[in-house]
């Protein structure tokens, strides 16, 4: 008997089921589809809104300024491939103002004065060392660093002329600026090599970044002066 009334149930729900039709579903299905659907259309209209200023824009415009920009990272990149340093290199010369039309000799100028910024603040920090009253080869090093400071002062000087200190270069001042920029390279080297025979290392972190930097930015003005008459002769100059 419990078989025959659990059929009887099943047979009512059935009953029940057919009584309910499906199309109330699919009813539902289609308009949740529209409203999907019209909601796409809606955001893409949006979209394109949006974006229809950006497209509207003069595409010269942008295209100047890369090209200006591409023009003056690869005239770096030629200048600092003549380096030891190309990468301590690019990051002195990029800071160079490109409204400026830039060559070769304001690129020799601005890493000449970032060399004597280096070594400035090398200096002022062999004068706080609390040894360095008790440390001949410390002393010793503020002389030279005084020196190399002047070496690269009249490196800088040669280069300006006229009343406008307009930056001019010809093959006698190139000749005295590598002197006196090597002259300066030495004495830095002078100062390590006392230090080395002293036993004396640099505890503070700071100063031997400072050195390091000092090094590096002398001697990428070394080679580029080293270099100059190439660098000049891509750039369709010559010297006088």
């Amino acid at each position: 008997m419990e078989s025959v009334n659990f059929f009887k149930g099943y047979g009512k729900l059935s009953h029940l089921e057919s009584q309910n039709p499906r199309p109330r579903s699919a009813s539902a299905a289609i308009t949740i589809s529209a409203v999907l659907f019209f909601t796409l259309v809606i955001g893409f209209t949006l979209a394109a809104l949006l974006l229809q200023p950006i497209n509207d824009k003069d595409p010269t415009d942008s295209a100047s300024a890369s090209s200006l920009s591409s023009n003056l990272v690869e005239s770096i990149k030629t200048i600092c491939n003549v380096t030891r340093y190309p990468d301590s290199c690019f990051t002195a010369l990029s800071s160079l103002n490109a409204s400026t039309k830039p060559d070769l000799e304001a690129f020799l100028d601005l890493s000449l004065q970032v060399a004597i910024t280096h070594l400035s603040d090398l200096s002022s920090s062999f004068k706080s060392l609390n040894d360095l009253h008790s440390q001949p080869a410390l002393k010793d090093c503020l002389t030279l660093f005084d020196d190399a400071l002047s070496r690269l002062n009249d490196s800088v000087s040669a280069m300006k002329v006229g009343t406008g200190k307009e930056l001019v270069l010809t093959k006698e001042k190139i000749s005295d600026i590598q002197t006196w920029i090597s002259a300066a390279m030495t004495d830095q080297d002078t100062c390590n090599d006392g230090l080395e025979e002293m036993g004396w290392t640099a505890a503070d972190e700071v100063v031997k970044s400072q050195s390091q930097s000092c090094k590096e930015s002398i001697s990428n003005s070394l080679a580029i002066v080293a270099n100059m008459q190439n660098l000049l002769q891509k750039c369709g100059r010559t010297m006088h």
